[in-house]
């Protein structure tokens, strides 16, 4: 008779037990799915697809678009190029103003582009790489507002953030005011190289900045603005879009390449240290698939180097350095990313090469790197290390800087 009662007990305890188990296996569950959702990252929007922000500050203007195949509104099905967009919603575009590489991006690097009509919209386009880089007044005559939309990738010599200056300038003179599209910058997570020197201004390079100032186009814009840099003290009439679901670590690949040499995320991630080849005579890989992820010449060194290519003309360079002659180079289309510039290949390859005299452009390299200390530095002899350490100081100066407009976590 005294077994019942035990197994009442004893089977109570065991539902008992399952339920328990059941709570915290429910408990568990959720309290991974909230886990799960804080770590789902979400999607960068960048601030052409803000159209509910910016739309109303449109309405009733004559506008200008500073754009080219880069500025875009990215759809699920794929994207529509800003200006298309823009027109669709009954904007009031006025003109385009189109930067180095032209409107659709297929202009050489450094190449005059020619005003012309957009024959898809029938808008007139000005060339900001022409007769002039700058606006000229009558070029604003009867706009209400400038949008400034383009990709950039964060390398001072990149010409993009020259063209800003320069538009907010204008504007700055003409009364006009600016809004700036903000996008992603992928070089934009660390601060490097060395920073420009007054006396070496140039379109490459207007400001004394580092040559990666880690900054987006549009906190970029903000710098220009409030350090002093517009003529005459001026200041633009500035209204930044932000990116949303950014941060200054955050990966983004590009759809579209930011111009016709940077085909993809090695070539732009590379683009800081093999772009100081620019002011050489060695090839950085124009003139074939491998844009800024392989460099060579015929005058470097066979023997040093096991891997050798032939610049022909393609798309993007239709006179590459080297043209149809056998360079010996490095194949870095598969190194690992880089948080840093590198100027390990730069030293080893005029370490290797066979005339010195050859290696550098000096104007053209000048230039590019912002000072002449640069090349002095690799001639004599100075390793990597002891190079960047005479960079430090200015890095710090200009990180104090860079603190106050850097809008995004």
């Amino acid at each position: 008779m005294a077994i019942f009662p035990i197994f009442k007990v004893t089977v109570l305890s065991l539902c008992f037990s399952f339920v328990s188990c059941a709570q915290k296996q429910s408990l568990n569950s959720k309290k991974k799915e909230v886990s799960n959702t804080k770590n789902i990252k979400k999607e960068i929007v960048v601030a052409a697809n803000s159209t509910k922000t910016y739309l109303p500050k449109l309405e009733g203007k004559k506008i200008a678009v500073v754009a080219n195949q880069t500025s875009v509104i990215s759809k699920r099905n794929g994207y529509t190029h800003l200006i298309d967009s823009l027109l669709s919603l009954d904007v009031n575009i006025k003109k385009i103003f189109a930067p180095e590489h032209g409107f659709r991006g297929k202009a050489d690097a450094g190449e005059f582009v020619k005003d012309g009509i957009d024959t898809k919209t029938g808008l007139s386009i000005v060339s900001l790489h022409g007769q002039n880089k700058k606006p000229k007044p009558e070029q604003l005559k009867g706009i209400d507002l400038v949008i400034f939309d383009i990709q950039d990738v964060g390398v001072r010599f990149y010409t993009y953030i020259a063209t800003l200056q320069l538009i907010m300038e204008a504007c700055a003179e003409a009364k006009v005011p600016v809004m700036v599209f903000d996008r992603p910058n992928p070089n934009g997570n660390y601060v490097d190289g060395p920073s420009m020197e007054t006396e070496h201004t140039s379109f490459l390079g207007m400001q004394a900045i580092p040559l990666v100032y880690g900054m987006t186009i549009g906190e970029y814009a903000e710098m220009i603005n409030n350090e002093g840099w517009l003529s005459d003290g001026n200041k633009a009439d500035l209204t930044v879009i932000p990116l949303l679901h950014y941060t200054h670590d955050s990966d983004y690949s590009f759809a579209i390449r930011p111009s016709p040499n940077l085909p993809n995320d090695q070539s732009i991630n590379l683009y800081p240290s093999l772009g100081l080849f620019e002011g050489t005579h060695i090839n950085a890989g124009r003139g074939t698939e491998f844009q800024f992820q392989r460099y060579g010449a015929s005058f470097l060194d066979s023997i040093a180097y096991d891997f050798n290519y032939v610049p022909k003309p393609n798309f993007g360079s239709k006179y590459p350095k080297e043209k149809g002659k056998i360079c010996f180079g490095e194949d870095l289309s598969n190194h690992s990313k880089l948080n840093v510039v590198s100027l390990q290949w730069l030293i080893k390859a005029y370490q290797n090469c066979t005339d010195k005299t050859k290696f550098f452009n000096t104007d053209g390299f000048t230039k590019h790197a912002g000072t002449e200390k640069l090349q002095k530095q690799i001639e004599v002899g100075m390793s990597e290390a002891e190079i960047k350490a005479t960079w430090q100081a200015d890095l710090e100066t200009f990180k104090e800087v860079r603190k106050k407009y850097l809008r995004y976590d």
